[in-house]
This record gives C-alpha cells, sequence and structure tokens, in this order.
C-alpha cells in the first residue's frame, strides 16, 4: 500500500498521492480505507492530496465508500485534486461533491493538479 498511498513533492512542498489508477473494486475498497488510516494521523488541515483514478473500478459500493472517506477526511484536507475520473459516472462525481461539502477539483494531467495544489 505504501508504494500506491505516499508523499511526493512538487515544487518543494509535499502533497500526499492517491494512487488508485487500475485498481479493481476490492482494491479501492482496501485503499480507501487505508487512506483514511494514513490521513487521520495527520493535523487540522495539514494535507494536499492528489488522486489518481485512472482506470480504476467505481462500482456502487467504491463510490459509497469514497463518499465515507472524503467525509472523515475532512478535517485534515485542505485542498485536493483528482485526475483521471473520466470513467467515473457523472452522477457519482456530483454526490462525492454533494455528500462530502468539499470542493474537489479535477485536472486531465497530473502537473496541472500538482501546480493547482501547491499554488496559493
Amino acid at each position: 500500500m505504501d508504494d500506491r498511498i505516499r508523499f511526493i513533492e512538487h515544487q518543494g512542498k509535499p502533497i500526499l498521492l492517491l494512487d488508485f489508477s487500475h485498481a479493481n473494486a476490492h482494491e479501492m475498497q482496501l485503499l480507501l480505507e487505508y487512506v483514511r488510516i494514513t490521513v487521520a494521523k495527520h493535523g487540522h488541515e495539514s494535507l494536499v492530496t492528489l488522486a489518481d483514478f485512472t482506470g480504476a473500478e467505481v462500482d456502487h459500493a467504491v463510490a459509497t465508500k469514497i463518499k465515507e472517506v472524503l467525509t472523515l477526511d475532512r478535517p485534515f484536507v485542505k485542498k485536493t485534486a483528482w485526475i483521471g475520473t473520466e470513467s467515473i459516472p457523472h452522477a457519482f462525481m456530483e454526490n462525492f461533491h454533494n455528500f462530502s461539502q468539499r470542493e474537489i477539483m479535477t485536472f486531465n494531467a497530473r502537473d496541472e493538479a500538482m501546480d493547482w495544489l501547491v499554488g496559493e
């Protein structure tokens, strides 16, 4: 799990990478639980996160777990960006925004997302 959920650096600033790319639904459940535990170990609004959903399997059960984790990690995350969301149903994405009451910015490219995350 540490190879998928880890800190990377961009412009000298840490970003917590949540690499869900090409994970099946079972792997997604495990990774999301690991994210919940990892994020909760950090200070209030201390994290910026980049989630990569490229080729990930997001079924109804996974979508429910994403909503749960987004809500629980809200106190610890100051900014979040997602890439690879093209295959996630639009209804799920709207539900994530509404349920979590968080701004989730989506980008087409990792560099663009990382630039936004470290920007003021």
